[in-house]
């Protein structure tokens, strides 16, 4: 009985009360936040925000291609060049290998002729072409826009479009002498007819679509020219520009070789005459460097005027 009594009123221990379960978090789009260690670290889901360097690698590589691909022909010839008269595929006394051409470009200029007759020559050549390129451009629009004046001037440009400049350069010099003004005029001569004719084919080839919504809205002949035409013209007027370009060197170098006391033209003359042979086909390699630069700089300042163009789809 003392044994029932005593296990009925034996002492029963509490039991210990569980831990509440901790209540999942509301998602609430931030990403969470450690809590262990001496400072919160927040933990970055794999959705999270990207750095964006890992972009930066491929576009390098990208430009490094495209200059590795237009400058392969280049090397490719400089290479032939290099190595041709050194195997004695052609003789080296009248095309030396590359690597002595380099040479004597270096003596050039660290005497100081290469520097005073590519001054002399860019002088005269950007002279003349910046005297044609304003006098032509607006005569080209003037011609294409009015009918009339094209046809009473048309058999004329053609007569002197279909001479050759370096033809009359005599004639120059005999009228002008032999100093500046006949270089500089021959020049223009050049350079004035690429331009001409092609600012008069940009007028005259401008879309008719475009030249139909324009009058439907009443514009004025001046705005119309301004808002439609010219915009219009620009690509096609800087392909004669660009074309000027190129002829205002050919022209000149040919200009300065017959009369001329400075110059690369005169530079190169000189050097076949001495048979100093590196030196003139340095003074050839450096015009086709400065030709190469003049249609870089117009081809980047035709992207500036005409960047309302949308580029092709390829």
């Amino acid at each position: 009985m003392s044994l029932a009594s005593g296990s009925s009123t034996r002492r029963r221990t509490p039991e210990e009360p569980k831990p509440p379960e901790e209540a999942p978090a509301p998602d609430t789009g931030t990403p969470p936040v450690a809590t262990q260690g001496p400072a919160a670290v927040p933990l970055i889901r794999p959705g999270g925000p990207r750095s964006r360097r890992p972009s930066l690698l491929p576009r390098v590589l990208r430009a490094a291609l495209t200059a590795a691909t237009k400058s392969v022909a280049i090397l490719a010839l400089l290479l032939a060049w290099e190595l041709a008269p050194r195997f004695g595929l052609v003789d080296r006394t009248f095309l030396p290998p590359f690597s002595e051409v380099a040479r004597a470009w270096w003596e050039l200029v660290t005497n100081g002729q290469l520097a005073d007759n590519a001054q002399a020559s860019l002088v005269r050549s950007f002279s003349g072409f910046g005297i044609a390129v304003a006098v032509s451009v607006p005569l080209g629009l003037l011609i294409g826009w009015y009918r009339p004046v094209a046809d009473l001037l048309n058999p004329l440009l053609q007569v002197f479009l279909n001479t050759a400049a370096l033809a009359l350069l005599p004639v120059f010099v005999l009228l002008l002498g032999i100093g500046e003004t006949s270089k500089i005029s021959i020049v223009v001569y050049a350079c004035a007819w690429p331009i001409l004719f092609n600012t008069i084919s940009a007028v005259r080839t401008v879309d008719p679509t475009l030249l139909r919504l324009a009058k439907s809205m009443d514009l004025s002949a001046p705005r119309l020219f301004q808002k439609v035409i010219l915009p219009a013209s620009v690509p096609t007027i800087f392909t004669g520009i660009r074309l000027a370009g190129a002829v205002s060197i050919v022209v000149l170098v040919a200009a300065e070789m017959i009369g001329a006391k400075a110059g690369l033209g005169y530079l190169i003359n000189a050097s076949q005459y001495n048979f100093a042979i590196p030196q003139m086909y340095a003074g050839i390699v450096t015009i086709s460097v400065i030709g190469v630069a003049f249609n870089q700089l117009l081809v980047a300042v035709e992207k500036r005027l005409s960047s309302w163009r949308v580029p092709a789809t390829r």
